[in-house]
């Protein structure tokens, strides 16, 4: 009979289900959608919604979208506790594309 991971990972010692847990929120963020990230961060489309000032329905329509402002998504991703930073990928270097930065306090 198969073993359910929830059931196997509460045998683990405390510390190691942190270790797992904490590694595991390290991966979903490397590469999510939007309520990939929100569920990942334990937030409801309320309480992401709440702090956005619009309806849950808005918060779900926003996790469908494939183009988004980039004020939209950081106020989106400030609700849910994180800080948005660009980066640019090449071949030989990574580089923190900081132009947006200003997008933040609303003198953009």
């Amino acid at each position: 009979m198969a073993i359910k991971l929830d059931d196997y990972l509460a045998k683990l010692p405390k510390k190691e289900q942190r270790a797992i847990k904490k590694r595991a929120d390290e991966l979903i963020a490397e590469e999510a959608a939007l309520r990939q990230l929100r569920e990942a961060r334990e937030r409801s489309q309320q309480e992401v919604a709440r702090k956005l000032r619009i309806k849950q329905a808005a918060v779900s329509k926003l996790e469908r979208r494939t183009d988004i402002y980039l004020s939209t998504l950081r106020s989106t991703i400030e609700a849910m506790g994180g800080e948005l930073e660009i980066i640019a990928r090449f071949p030989n270097m990574a580089v923190r594309i900081n132009q947006f930065e200003s997008l933040a306090d609303g003198t953009a």
